[in-house]
């Protein structure tokens, strides 16, 4: 797996700014052994035993018991819009695994990665699953919410488990992830528990300004602030859900003219980083600098660079959740894992991606451990056991996450709310300071999540 420098991890943030964000058949089965009901469910046979003496394990695809390798799927953006995140995901997640194998593996079984570029296109996406379906037990992550949706039929082909690499809130829809399992707070709550933060920390807050990509991502996120409004006691003075392109400057013309129009106590605005910068630009410009959220996609860095001109206007008026810890958080988790990718990585950049990377590795060591002490390791039987998983709990690098029960039950609530902090930057860090950890607004709390917030898919 190609590492990357702290050199060339920057450019790749640095990206950001310039980026616009937004059925073959089963292989025979090989093993022995009596097979549990997912096992039978697709027609597992025996396999011996990858030790002497332990029990039977059955499998399928993805896992070869003589080779003592599992083998794990990632369909990633590496070249498209959101490679600049997405590839110190992948060099976290292969840190991650190179420890796992180091530590003994999933029972002595090593974990392989079969990365596929996916360009961040729908198309490409669903070729490379075409290519990559012969091959894997399960998909460790998938990228962009349009494109997974377009894979799911085969998902269901296959019996193939996938972890969605984006936080839409149709992730926790029965309707929709029969094969997914989500991780962190979807984008609606992520809304509900920053506005709700911000107006704790500033009561005299009363309107707000909403603005929003299309889709998924931005529509989930509006969605959320909207309804966080609503139970604040907030007036939404303008409603620009939906209106912004990245690619077209009139849109973000229209959206910022509104906005610096209604002069907002807090403006909400979700969309890319280039997009972000601009619009926060033109507000400062304009003599309007209300509070400022909107998602945690947008975040970058380089807003904290000492050439950014708004550097200390960002400091002082941003506010926004993550799904993860920040790099500086003091948590055995996250303690652990910036630990290890400093030994793994040389000069590793300090990006919460990466933390990702290593998160989404450890959420899938749990799952392989416990369908391999279940002894199903076929495809059925992996997704199984990570639908099973009751409390997966990865020492503060993620809140601790239940994958059994209904949607109301096991969908995340809790963000980090952090802030951008030029002496965090400065001392060596991120540039995150963390307010509080694991954070859940009384909004949040309250939901009935009983439906997706933003409806952005057929169900």
């Amino acid at each position: 797996m190609k590492r990357t420098t702290k050199r060339s991890a920057i450019l790749l943030v640095l990206g950001l700014i310039l980026a616009a964000c937004g059925a073959a058949e089963e292989e025979p089965a090989t093993t022995t052994g009596p097979p549990t009901t997912a096992a039978e469910e697709t027609g597992a046979t025996e396999a011996p035993p990858t030790t002497e003496g332990e029990d039977m394990i059955a499998t399928d695809v993805g896992v070869d018991l003589a080779a003592g390798t599992i083998t794990i799927g990632l369909l990633s953006d590496l070249t498209g819009v959101f490679s600049s995140l997405v590839q110190p995901v992948v060099d976290g997640y292969q840190a991650a695994v190179d420890e796992i194998n180091a530590q003994g593996g999933i029972g002595g079984l090593m974990i392989e990665l079969d990365v596929k570029d996916t360009g961040y296109s729908v198309e490409t996406h669903v070729q490379q699953y075409e290519a990559i379906r012969d091959n894997v037990v399960a998909l460790g992550h998938s990228v962009g919410s349009p494109h997974t949706v377009a894979t799911m039929e085969m998902l269901a082909e296959d019996s193939m488990l996938a972890v969605p690499l984006t936080w839409y809130s149709g992730w926790s829809d029965p309707a929709l992830n029969q094969n997914l399992i989500a991780h962190g707070a979807p984008y609606c709550i992520e809304a509900m528990n920053t506005l709700g933060y911000m107006v704790s920390q500033n009561p005299d807050a009363k309107t707000i300004a909403i603005a929003s990509n299309a889709g998924d991502f931005g529509e989930d996120s509006a969605e959320g602030a909207k309804l966080a409004a609503e139970a604040l006691g907030l007036e939404v003075v303008y409603d620009g859900q939906a209106k912004i392109n990245a690619a077209d400057q009139a849109t973000l013309d229209e959206v910022t003219t509104g906005i610096v129009g209604a002069k907002p106590d807090i403006a909400w605005v979700t969309t890319s980083p280039s997009a972000f910068a601009g619009i926060y630009g033109q507000l400062v410009a304009g003599g309007v600098q209300p509070l400022y959220s909107g998602s945690f996609v947008a975040w970058n860095a380089a807003f904290l660079a000492p050439d950014f001109p708004l550097r200390e206007a960002v400091e002082k008026s941003w506010v926004f959740g993550l799904p993860f810890a920040p790099w500086g958080a003091d948590n055995p988790g996250t303690k652990a894992a910036v630990a290890l990718l400093e030994s793994a990585i040389p000069e590793v950049a300090k990006y919460e991606y990466y933390l990702e990377g290593v998160a989404e590795a450890r959420l899938m060591e749990q799952i392989l451990t416990k369908a391999y002490e279940s002894g199903d390791m076929t495809r059925a039987g992996v997704l199984a056991a990570a639908k099973s998983l009751e409390v997966v709990s990865l020492d503060g690098l993620w809140p601790d996450q239940n994958y059994a029960g209904e949607p109301n039950e096991t969908v995340q609530r809790k963000v980090n709310i952090v802030r951008p902090s030029i002496a965090d930057l400065e001392a060596g860090g991120s540039g995150l300071e963390l307010l509080e950890a694991d954070y859940t607004s009384d909004i949040a709390a309250k939901y009935q999540f009983d439906k997706t917030c933003f409806e952005a898919f057929e169900q």
